[in-house]
Order: structure tokens, then C-alpha cells, then sequence
């Protein structure tokens, strides 16, 4: 949809990502607000706010503007379907974060004359992580039945559906143990680190704000948010790509050279083949493996008989929370 001519307000959604201290990595999206509120209760506002997440009006082509604070300006313009990343080379980034290593910034619309209507200001928040070079580890974690039950696994999918449309993000319920086990390797050994903690998720952009809600209200700690197109969630990708989670999860261990990491994620689809896959494609770069078990018991015995092959680094195919903080106090991780 065409940007100019409209009259609906206007917000830019910066998606919470990484960086380093010399290279931002800032993605979002522009879109008309249409003004959803995840903490209202009622059926008829739920399903309301679920059809809001998925007819998204994208403002096309549009110029935007990154502000950070120290004064530093740079452009960047939305695609076809809204979406902005900003991938520059920029330095002298590490004097901007706070004590938890976050660059926040704003970002704005770069235009003088339009009909637009804006909320407030022309600003809008935006955040990316730049770890600290003396971590000693970072964290790679999926969500969908990893620290939140979704029905991945269920037939037809139907779980991931009826959990989307007819349940609030602030009434899911984390799986047990979930979010002090991820405070507890965020905070490493001495309990004091900032370790930086990824969450990597199979879910569409529409549902980001879901998912961040989700997060914050269940206190999990904050961290980058990497999710996938709509055009790959309906099989539209390009042939011979690389899948979402694996790309999102090579890109992570490019940026951060120098830094090992631990991969949680679940036993339903393919995260063991991936997190294998990423293992032998990065020698010595993973320090454990930890997968979650669900319900479908084929599946979990298929992963159990893949994992045994690996010997060079700690997997563990686990029921509870509990377990893997055991086995990450015995390795030295918390």
C-alpha cells in the first residue's frame, strides 16, 4: 500500500537486535498503528487484536531516520512490505550503552510535508544489544515449546493457532523454571555477568509485540528478538535458502567471534539437526546443547538416537528447567 495520500497515523516498530561497538544491526518495521492493546481483556477485543497482528498496513518506501544519542544521524527506507534493516558500519558505539549493554535510540519518519497523522512526537523507540567483550558466554534460545508452550508439534498445527487467536500474551504461561533458569546463565557464574541471551523463534514478524509482551511480563531477560517473514512461514521462500533458525543463528556467531555459546531449544522440530549442523559448521564455538523434550515420543526418541553421535560437545534432551541448570552449575555455566 502507497504511503502518501493517507490519513491514519503512522508508528515505526524497532525490533529489539544486536550489534558490536563499531556495526549496528537495526531492523523494525513501519506500519499504520492501529492501536493494539495486549492487556485488554474481553473475547471480542482478542480476537480483534489478532486479526489487527496479521492485516498489518505497511508504509512502503518510506524514508526513516535513526537518531542516536550522542547526536549522529542515518538513513535508511522501508521495503515493500514495510520492513527497514539498517547494517552499517558505524564505530565509537560502546561509550552509548547502558549498564546492561543496551543502545536504545529513536527513529523517525523523514518528511517535511505529508498528511500523515503521527502519535505524539515523530519519535519512536528503538533498542540493540552490543555485549560486552568480556562475557563468558552468550545464549541462543528458540521459544515456541522451548520456554513457551505453542503447539508446534500438534497435528495440523492446530495448537499454534487456537494459542495465537484466543489467548493473551500476558495469560501464557511460561514452561515451569523457564525464565529463572534463563537469569541464571544470563548472570553466569558469579552472578553478576550480563551473558546476552537471543531468542531465535519460528514465528512471524506480525507476532513480535505478542512475543515481547510475552517476555517482559513474564520477566524473562531482555534480549534480542529474531523472527522470520510471513513469506517463509507459507513456504514462499526462495529455493535452495537457508533455513530461518539457522541463518539467524550463523549470522549471531559471525558477529560475535570471539564468543562461545550455549543452544536451548526443543526436541519437536528441527532444532537438533540445526544445532548439530551449527556445532559442525563452528568447531569449538558451542559449549552445550540443551533440547527439551515434548510430547510426541517418536520424535524425542529420533533426537535422543541423532544426539548420541555427538561426542565432542555435552547434549541434553531434558523434561524440566531443573535439569539443565544441574548440568550448566556442573560445567561451570551458573
Amino acid at each position: 500500500m502507497a504511503w502518501f495520500g493517507k490519513k491514519d497515523p503512522l508508528q515505526i516498530i524497532g525490533f529489539q537486535t544486536y550489534g558490536t561497538q563499531e556495526h549496528i544491526y537495526a531492523r523494525g518495521r513501519a506500519l499504520e498503528d492501529e492501536t493494539i492493546d495486549l492487556a485488554q481483556k474481553g473475547t471480542i477485543q482478542l480476537l480483534l487484536n489478532s486479526w489487527k497482528r496479521f492485516e498489518t498496513d505497511e508504509i512502503r518506501h518510506a524514508p526513516l531516520s535513526m537518531h542516536l544519542s550522542d547526536g549522529r544521524r542515518m538513513g535508511v527506507t522501508t521495503d515493500d512490505h514495510g520492513y527497514f534493516v539498517l547494517d552499517k558500519t558505524v564505530g565509537d558505539l560502546g561509550k552509548l550503552v547502558n549498564q546492561e549493554n543496551w543502545l536504545t535510540y529513536e527513529i523517525s519518519f523523514d518528511m517535511e510535508n505529508t498528511r500523515h497523522q503521527i502519535l505524539g512526537s515523530n519519535r519512536f523507540p528503538g533498542s540493540l544489544l552490543i555485549p560486552s567483550d568480556d562475557v563468558s558466554y552468550g545464549v541462543i534460545t528458540d521459544i515456541d515449546d522451548t520456554i513457551l508452550h505453542t503447539g508446534v508439534t500438534s497435528y495440523m498445527k492446530w495448537q499454534v493457532i487456537a494459542n495465537t487467536l484466543f489467548k493473551r500474551a500476558h495469560s501464557r504461561i511460561p514452561l515451569q523454571g523457564a525464565a529463572e533458569l534463563y537469569h541464571q546463565l544470563h548472570r553466569g557464574k558469579t552472578g553478576f555477568e550480563a551473558n546476552p541471551v537471543f531468542y531465535v523463534s519460528h514465528s512471524p514478524w506480525n507476532l513480535y509485540r505478542y512475543l515481547e509482551f510475552f517476555l517482559s511480563a513474564n520477566e524473562f531477560p531482555k534480549g534480542p528478538i529474531l523472527l522470520r517473514s510471513m513469506a517463509s512461514v507459507l513456504g514462499m521462500a526462495a529455493e535452495g535458502h537457508i533455513p530461518h533458525k539457522e541463518h539467524e543463528i550463523g549470522n549471531i556467531l559471525k558477529t560475535y567471534p570471539k564468543m562461545t555459546f550455549i543452544l536451548i531449544g526443543d526436541s519437536g522440530e528441527k532444532d537438533a539437526d540445526i544445532y548439530l549442523k551449527i556445532a559442525r559448521e563452528y568447531p569449538g564455538r558451542i559449549r552445550a546443547i540443551y533440547l527439551r523434550s515434548v510430547r510426541r515420543r517418536s520424535r524425542t526418541e529420533r533426537v535422543r538416537r541423532l544426539t548420541e553421535q555427538e561426542t565432542d560437545i555435552p547434549i541434553l534432551v531434558v523434561d524440566r528447567s531443573e535439569e539443565v541448570a544441574q548440568h550448566a552449575k556442573k560445567m561451570g555455566f551458573i
